[in-house]
This record gives C-alpha cells, structure tokens and sequence, in this order.
C-alpha cells in the first residue's frame, strides 16, 4: 500500500468515527430535553458534560432537522443574562404503535414531544381467523394511520407492532400466542409484502414489554425504579422494572404471568396448562362470569370498551351476578399481586388493561391484601394504582418504542423535514 493511500484509509476511520460521536451526542442532547423538558445551551453544556461550543453546533444541527426549537428566556438561574431555552419540537415527526389482541387492532400515533396525534381501535375476532388474513386487517389499519397521520403534516418514521405471546423481537416472529392461535408466524415478512417496499418495516415485540416500558415512562417525574405492571385483557401480561431497568430474562420470557398458575382452578388455558392466572383473573374469566354466551358483553365484534362500558353499569345497578363476578376476580388478582410482590418487593403495583378500567373493585382489594400480609408494621408495601393508559399501554409503548431510534440517532431525520 502507498503512503498516500495509507493516509486516505486513516482519514476515513477517523472520519467514521467523528460521525459515530456526533450522533451519540446528538442523541443525548435530544434525550435530555426529551426527560426533563427546555433549558438554555449552558445548562445542556452542564448537564450533559459536552462543550459549550460543541452544544451550539449541535443544536443548530438539530434545529435543522426538525427536532427541536428555540423558546422563552431561561431565568432558573436568576443570576446573569438568561439564555434562550432549547426544547423538542418534532412536532411533524411521529411514530405508528400498533397492537394485536384476540378480540380488535389497535392504533395509537406520537408525535417526537410525545403527544398524541391519531388513535383508532377496530373490533376484530383474530382468534378465529387465520394469520394471513389478520394481517391483512392490520395492513391495512397502518395505511390507513400513515394516511391520517401524514393529513395532520407529519411524517411517519417508525411502524412499531405490539402482540401477546413470545417473540423473536429480532426477526419479527410471533414464535408462539396462544390466545391467538398462532405459532411461528412471521410478521414483518408477511407485513412487508402487503405493505410493500415503500412503507417502512414494521418492528415487533411483546405487549406486556412495550406497556411495561410506557407504564414506567408516566413515573419518570416519582424516580420510580421499582414497578410490577399486571394488565387484563384476553390474557393477563405483567412486566417488572427492577433498579430502573425492564426485567426481560434468561430467554427474554420474563414477565409471562398470564400463564402461571394460581392454583384457584383447573380450568384449561389455551397455553397447554391448566388453572394460569389467565383463566382465572383475565377478561374471559370475568366475562363468564358476568354473563352467559349469548349475551351482548360477551359478542367479541362488538368494541371492547363498549363491553366494558356494559358491565360497569350493570355493576352501578347493583346487578348482583356482575357484582359478584367481579368480587371474585378482585379476590383472586389480590391472592396473586401479593404473592409477587413478597417475591419483587416493587415501589409501585399498576393495574392497567380491564383491571384499571375496574379499578375501583380492584384496588382496593389488592391494597386490603397487602396490608394484610404486610410482615412489619413500620415495613413500606408497594402503591397500588391504576394505569393512566387503560387499553392503549401496548399501543403507546409500541409508538414511543418506533420513536426511539430517533432519539438514539438523530440523523436519521433529513434536516430536508423541517418545516
């Protein structure tokens, strides 16, 4: 090899390389605003521990990409010349979080300052049809939010799928859901050939994952480090964030819940086993319950929460079959949320899907569990609350999880985008 060609390969690593750490700090600086809202570039330069020099360049450069904008005066310091506060913009930017469940689709779009731009939920019995053509719904439920979305000026650069069961996130396969009937279906490549090549590729992952990440978003102001997710809808799903950080296992099978056992009945899960929390605790089980088979609530092509809806007023009526069903429910949740939290010791227990949605029977007696089984007196026992995001977690998370590799790189929004 020539000197000078010994020269030039030098240069492009290093080149190279320079470009790597200009985008891992372009991402840090957008990730700060995103956690903790405007400031003024000394304070970024501050807390970021980057250069003063090296923060205004890389504002600028984020300013042209559309990703944030310059505001009001900064006077948290009240000393000197305030400086001029930095903040996301990306409000033409957004994410598409979708998810799949046995009984509708469901779509929720985000802007990058994480507000919510479109929302949808379609009634559709998945369970009993065949992948191909459940997919073929779906297909068609993202064209149609990329068109609602890009009618509101906002472009679309992250598709995100949420679905129960187990999945290989990294092919993008549902390796196996039983409450959909499916086993090694392959989403993305099924989704890109009736999607085609010029809509973007659509990431998979787990439901419970992606509602556990978005749960544990809402608690960012509380510094909550430690909190056990359990949201029922055809199954029960539960995540753990233990120390700030998503518990995902050994096989990346951590948080399947809905399929441990209770040991309160043997009735058959769909799973193979016999007496899971999902046939004892999730919205089938209630359902039954509530009322027999021919009854309106239980018609899985009506919308979900109009179902919802339903029992809550019969529940309001003193109807004395719902108000039992769902003591007995409250009863069984308790016996197990208290079961894991001697296991988890979590800081906060949410109850989202139709357990938020009844959370004025759930909580309570979930709260009346803990307390007594609490070993000490003066031993603090986890806040039970109900979720903020009811049926739409797995659909929320799904859209923050698409928009993440925007704040991971920047640059992957042309400065073209801006408005």
């Amino acid at each position: 090899m020539k000197t000078g060609d010994k020269a030039a390969g030098t240069v492009s690593i290093d080149a190279s390389k320079v470009a790597t750490v200009r985008r891992t700090n372009l991402g840090l600086i957008l990730q700060l605003l995103r956690d903790h809202g405007a400031r003024s570039r000394s304070r970024i330069a501050t807390e970021s521990g980057l250069p003063k020099a090296t923060v205004s360049s890389l504002i600028g450069e984020l300013v042209e990409r559309g990703l944030v904008r310059e505001g009001e005066a900064d006077r948290s310091r009240g000393v000197g010349r305030p400086g001029q506060t930095v903040g996301l913009d990306g409000t033409t930017i957004g994410a598409l979080g979708l998810e799949i469940d046995a009984d509708y689709i469901g779509i929720l779009a985000l802007n990058l300052q994480g507000t919510e731009i479109h929302r949808d939920r379609m009634a559709l019995d998945v369970r009993g049809l065949d992948p191909e053509d459940a997919l073929g719904a779906l297909a068609d439920v993202i064209r149609a939010g990329i068109a609602a979305v890009e009618a509101r000026g906002v472009r679309p650069v992250g598709i995100c799928l949420a679905t129960p069961g187990v999945v290989d996130a990294a092919e993008g396969t549902v390796v196996f859901a039983p409450n959909l009937g499916w086993r090694d279906v392959p989403v993305r490549a099924w989704l890109r050939e009736r999607l085609g090549p010029d809509v973007l590729e659509v990431e998979v992952d787990n439901d419970a994952r992606l509602s556990t990440v978005a749960e544990h978003a809402q608690f960012a102001p509380r510094k909550v480090t430690d909190l056990l997710l359990l949201t029922g809808e055809s199954g029960v799903a539960g995540g753990v964030i233990t120390n700030g950080r998503l518990l995902r296992g050994h096989a990346d099978l951590a948080g399947e819940i809905g399929h441990a056992s209770l040991g309160l009945s043997d009735e058959p899960c769909p799973c193979g086993r016999t007496g899971c929390w999902e046939t004892v605790v999730g919205l089938g089980a209630l359902l039954r319950r509530v009322a027999d088979a021919d009854d309106p609530v239980r018609d899985a092509s009506r919308d979900l929460e109009e179902r919802m809806a339903d029992v809550m007023r019969r529940a309001r009526d003193g109807d004395e079959r719902t108000l039992a069903a769902l003591e007995g429910v409250a009863q069984s949740l308790a016996h197990g949320v208290s079961i894991l939290a001697d296991i988890l010791n979590p800081q906060v227990i949410a109850l989202g899907g139709y357990f938020a949605y009844f959370g004025d029977y759930f909580v309570p007696a979930v709260e009346e569990r803990l307390e007594s089984r609490r070993m000490l007196s003066d031993f603090p026992h986890a806040e039970v609350t109900r979720s903020q995001l009811g049926f739409s977690a797995a659909a929320y998370g799904a859209a923050r999880f698409a928009l993440g590799a925007v704040f991971q790189d920047p640059t992957l929004v042309a400065a073209a985008a801006r408005r």
